[in-house]
């Protein structure tokens, strides 16, 4: 894309803001330049964010009734799935797929439910909560 090309037709999801987007200037190098989004960007992102609500509150309904760990959910709601949260805590993601399943996250160490934590932004006790509990 030209440095000319860059979108500028306004993206309610940035919220104003404005963010960077690599473009090609006129001696042929790419070179950072400020976007304000595009309509198509928008409707993808709101697509998504819509995706992991769903997936999020499908999570909740799981763990309520036992079928699932308090873990997924949290991991929808902070919109990851198990291969961005294996990423982010170095767990394989086999391990973290197992994990969502209640006993064996019942049986984790404290150490790993701290890498858990730590990667979702929430302290290790709230890790084992859902909405509505332990309020």
């Amino acid at each position: 894309m030209e440095r000319d090309g860059v979108p500028q037709e306004g993206n309610e999801t940035l919220a104003g803001e404005r963010k960077g987007v690599y473009a090609r200037d006129e001696e042929g190098r790419y070179v950072l330049v400020p976007s304000r989004g595009w309509s198509v960007e928008e409707l993808v992102t709101q697509e998504a964010v819509e995706w992991f609500r769903e997936q999020a509150e499908a999570a909740l309904e799981r763990a309520r009734a036992g079928r699932s760990s308090p873990l997924e959910y949290h991991m929808y709601a902070r919109r990851m799935d198990p291969t961005t949260l294996a990423q982010v805590t170095g767990f394989a993601r086999w391990r973290v797929r197992r994990h969502l399943r209640p006993r064996p996250f019942r049986r984790l160490s404290p150490r790993k439910r701290q890498r858990y934590a730590r990667a979702l932004g929430l302290a290790p006790e709230v890790l084992s909560q859902l909405p509505g509990e332990g309020e």
